[in-house]
């Protein structure tokens, strides 16, 4: 049963990486048909691949026309396990059979009409275009048995929400560098592609054994957020003040996400959740219209001070949540105090990651 859309608001979706075998893959090229299936298009080769880096490292840096897909079919997909599900779909890890590619896959049911999930999948393949370190690497999406399907860069250590919850608060060098990665893919979205991510939250931050930190689930289909508006309502306790009130999306409302999703990583709870006598989040939190209603009426949360925490790193999340109008886009964050000391201080992040 879908729950009803609060205010008619228009929200937005709430082991080592295993060697490929040896074997020759298919890279597409620019003409195309469209099909249930995928895109199938005029193929390029390249032969024995001899790892799962060096797969996704040739179909970053291969000169294409207009764009490049893996020739994916629901056929050609090999389920490992599953991964995690939600409201938002259901993901797994898997291997694509012709090549050995071993990716993630997310299932997301859409009730639409098949010309929209169509639309939803054009939509989906501009993520293709998007080629940057801290941005996961989609390798295709498809229509199959009225869901959505899209394949992705498998990020063995999982997202940030399932790494706190597991091991704790994340120490402020780590979270420098997780905000050092976020705020450089949020730039490079909105400044080489115009996007804005909509859904900037610990579970849509992934890390790899590699220490690599990159950002998923950015909302390039406008027809997929609207699809799934109704039923994926979680993700609205991210959202900035201006957009419960119905505004329109700007890159400043990614910033007000990141400035909750740090400070959530820091202190090892969701920073609006009421919390208790030792200052730890009640075990039972807000309903979602109290946690909206809290969101646009109170202030925001703060850094504690409780002498855990360095001042750049308490002003910084200040900043991020300042009104709109006030508030900082992801490229004036590059002169915030806190970035530039986590970018110039050596962290190592695979030795943490490994460690997960």
């Amino acid at each position: 049963m879908k729950r009803k859309n609060f205010k008619q608001l228009s929200l937005t979706p709430a082991a080592p990486v295993e060697s490929p075998r040896q074997t020759s893959y298919k890279v597409v090229d620019a003409v195309s048909t469209n099909s249930d299936k995928g895109i199938c298009i005029e193929a390029k080769e390249i032969r024995n691949p001899t790892s799962n880096s060096e797969l996704i490292s040739k179909f970053s840096t291969l000169e294409l026309n207009v764009e490049f897909n893996l020739d994916i079919r629901a056929e050609d997909i090999e389920v490992l396990s599953e991964l995690g599900s939600g409201n938002g779909g259901t993901v797994s890890k898997a291997r694509h059979i012709p090549t050995g590619l071993i990716m993630a896959r997310k299932v997301i049911p859409i009730e639409a009409k098949k010309e929209v999930r169509k639309q939803i999948v054009r939509e989906l393949h501009i993520t293709r275009d998007c080629n940057f370190p801290h941005i996961v690497s989609y390798f295709g999406a498809f229509l199959n048995q009225g869901d959505v399907v899209m394949c992705m860069e498998y990020m063995d250590r999982g997202s940030l929400d399932r790494i706190y919850k597991k091991h704790g608060a994340i120490p402020e060098p780590i979270v420098g560098k997780i905000t050092e990665a976020v705020v450089e893919g949020l730039d490079y979205l909105y400044d080489k592609h115009r996007i804005i991510h909509r859904d900037v939250k610990p579970s849509n931050v992934l890390v790899n054994a590699k220490g690599e930190v990159k950002l998923c689930d950015f909302g390039v289909s406008g027809e997929l957020n609207n699809s799934i508006a109704d039923t994926f309502v979680g993700t609205s306790t991210y959202m900035s003040p201006e957009r419960i009130q119905g505004a329109a999306y700007s890159v400043k409302s990614d910033v007000w996400s990141l400035g909750i999703t740090v400070l959530e990583l820091a202190v090892g709870y969701f920073p609006w959740d009421e919390p208790n006598e030792e200052g730890k989040p009640s075990s039972q939190p807000l309903g979602i219209l109290d946690m909206l209603q809290r969101i646009v009426l109170e202030p925001p949360p703060q850094v504690p001070a409780n002498g855990k925490f360095s001042e750049h790193f308490r002003q910084f999340v200040k900043r991020c949540l300042l009104t709109e109008d006030q508030r900082p886009t992801p490229k004036d964050l590059f002169k915030d105090a806190f970035f530039i000391i986590s970018k110039r201080t050596p962290v190592a992040l695979d030795k943490w990651a490994q460690q997960l």
